[in-house]
């Protein structure tokens, strides 16, 4: 996958205030507020930043933490890196195309995968149809 890269000032002038303070700044919506959190329709997520497929509906599931929950992303399509700030160890997970910050991944989830992707709204746009 070919890498994305914009200046700072590119993403500033794409995203909204709030996308680019969680996607481009490490940041996260307040729990129970983002427009994916209940969503129920049929189709996949891509990345608000640069439009790479990131989860299909198939794998969403309602984890009561607050934020979409997936149970694995489009293979490939994400990369990890080690979070340790607010005194905690956790996965963190980014679009491997543009690097956005997401969410992060936890071993909590449901079967088939037990991981459970906690994603930010406000970091992904939503295609309706076959997932």
């Amino acid at each position: 996958m070919d890498k994305l890269e914009k200046s700072d000032a590119e993403w500033r002038e794409q995203l909204s205030e709030e996308a680019y303070a969680v996607a481009r700044n490490k940041g996260t919506e307040r729990p129970f507020s983002g427009r994916f959190y209940q969503h129920q329709e049929t189709g996949n997520y891509h990345c608000v930043c640069c439009g790479n497929e990131l989860f299909s509906s198939e794998t969403k599931f309602d984890s009561g933490c607050g934020w979409p929950s997936f149970t694995a992303p489009v293979e490939g399509n994400v990369r990890y890196e080690t979070d340790t700030s607010h005194g905690m160890r956790r996965t963190e997970v980014l679009c491997a195309r543009c690097d956005a910050h997401l969410g992060h991944v936890f071993d909590d989830g449901p079967r088939p995968t037990g991981q459970r992707y906690c994603i930010n709204s406000v970091c992904l746009d939503f295609e309706p149809g076959k997932s």
